[in-house]
């Protein structure tokens, strides 16, 4: 049930993607502003994961995914019933902040599964990510080609209802609690230190990466995030532990997560296009929305169905291995694209093998981390990883979009990226995903991850043996009683 709410609140991201050629017609506005659409789901996913984290750590885990899968359901029918940009726009940015059940999730099942059940639901929840966006872009095209827009949204709200529902029957609340209050003054800085990051990470290229405003942003994330940092050291209870955060095998796994979403994001911005783009280009396979659709769906499929494998991996060599093993696939599948783009066919093989890589990773993570920090921290240090993700998307989003946007061919429906362009950009995923692999390297493989890779519980003690009563103590003898 935790697993469907991954993939119910997965479907956000990918929602509106089939819409994105006409959101400036749907919503009257302009590219520019109709592009705050994706951009404010963005912002809230990562600014939401580790304060829900945190809430779900002191006041409960499932309550927290009660509040964030209503804040889904608001935010989905505010999109249902609205054209207008900022009433759309604030619907999504509700959406966005749901996102924070997945970690929510594998943190309420180190709580309340036995040991040898753990790996192979974290891996399945860690798939859910992936899987709900590669089913979600299937779907959402057929449904935007054959029904008003508006139809998507309510496929969103019932789907969080159903969610709900699920949660409040099936799903018991964690035990575990953290004490102290909650960091107001941390959840702040740290929320207003990430928007003026992602802000000119996601928009720069917009606005201009020397304009006056995107400056001002970066210089405003440099100011604010070290004053948080200082902050959040001399807080009793922290929105972020930031002493756990710099132990070496969390803030090696956070950026080498950093690191994977950059490649993981790739995908998604390269290969639709290559499929998409006009034959008469000379590269592009001329596939419609819908066909473009089914060729990545696979790629979510793959995730969902080797969930098994990649906690096998990691109960049998350890979250390390795996994490090293899943960047090393998701490097060669990129690799192996850059020679694969001639056929519909290739793609999907491309797809294949980046999924391959891609479950492989994501299920180690979550285990990595909370084999490294307190049971009273999961929800929040699960929250601060997908926090790390959601910075590498970003980034990749920026960085490849730039990139595309230098190398081009001029058609007779406009610019379009050039196929060396593509290839690059390939290419610069891999880079990052083998860079992953270095990071991964140096993560020490501590005591409490040797104990969780065998699946076995944590020592008891055991009462010392108490003398046994002499055979021949008489009835009434109380050592005999």
């Amino acid at each position: 049930m935790l697993s469907f709410c991954g993939i119910a609140v997965a479907l956000m991201q990918t929602l509106v993607v089939p819409l994105i050629p006409e959101l400036p017609r749907l919503l009257d506005t302009t590219p520019a502003s109709a592009s705050w659409v994706i951009t404010a789901t963005l912002l809230t996913a990562a600014v939401c994961n580790p304060v829900s984290g945190r809430l779900g750590d002191m006041y409960g885990k499932r309550r927290m995914m009660i509040i964030s899968l209503v804040m889904m359901i608001a935010g989905s029918l505010i999109c249902a019933l609205s054209s207008s940009l900022p009433v759309v726009v604030a619907g999504r940015a509700l959406q966005g902040c749901s996102i924070g059940v997945i970690p929510l999730g594998i943190s309420i099942m180190r709580d309340v599964l036995p040991p040898a059940r753990l790996g192979p639901s974290m891996a399945l929840m860690s798939a859910t990510l992936g899987a709900g966006a590669g089913v979600g872009l299937p779907l959402s095209a057929f449904v935007a080609e054959r029904a008003d827009w508006h139809t998507l949204f309510w496929m969103a709200a019932g789907t969080g209802v159903l969610s709900l529902i699920l949660v409040l029957t099936v799903v018991r609340e964690s035990p575990v609690r953290a004490p102290g209050r909650f960091d107001f003054p941390g959840a702040v800085g740290l929320i207003a230190g990430l928007l003026c990051l992602l802000l000119a990470v996601s928009k720069g290229a917009d606005w201009g990466w020397g304009s006056p405003l995107t400056l001002g942003l970066f210089g405003g994330a440099v100011v604010i995030l070290p004053l948080w940092a200082w902050l959040e050291l001399r807080v009793r209870a922290p929105l972020v532990d930031l002493r756990t955060s710099a132990r070496r095998p969390v803030l090696l796994t956070n950026l080498a997560s950093l690191l994977v979403g950059f490649a993981m994001f790739a995908m998604s911005l390269v290969l639709p296009q290559l499929l998409q783009a006009p034959t008469s280009t000379g590269y592009g396979l001329g596939l419609s929305l819908l066909m473009t659709g089914l060729c990545m769906a696979p790629s979510g499929l793959v995730m969902m169905l080797l969930s098994p494998v990649s906690a096998r991996v990691a109960a049998r060599w350890g979250p390390k291995t795996a994490l090293i093993s899943g960047a090393a696939v998701l490097g060669v599948g990129y690799v192996v694209g850059v020679g694969l783009m001639a056929a519909p066919w290739q793609v999907v093989v491309t797809t294949t093998i980046v999924s391959s890589g891609l479950g492989l990773a994501y299920s180690a993570m979550p285990a990595l981390i909370m084999s490294s920090v307190p049971p009273t921290e999961t929800a929040a240090a699960n929250g601060l990883n997908a926090l790390m993700r959601a910075i590498g998307t970003a980034s990749s989003s920026a960085v490849i979009s730039v990139l595309l946007s230098q190398m081009t061919i001029t058609t007779a429906a406009g610019p379009l990226p050039s196929f060396a362009g593509l290839r690059t950009a390939l290419l610069l995923a891999a880079g990052a995903a083998f860079v992953g692999v270095l990071i991964a390297v140096f993560i020490p493989r501590g005591t409490r991850e040797r104990r969780f890779e065998r699946d076995e519980p944590l020592p008891v003690p055991v009462p010392a043996p108490v003398a046994p009563a002499p055979v021949d103590a008489p009835i009434g003898d109380p050592k005999a009683r």
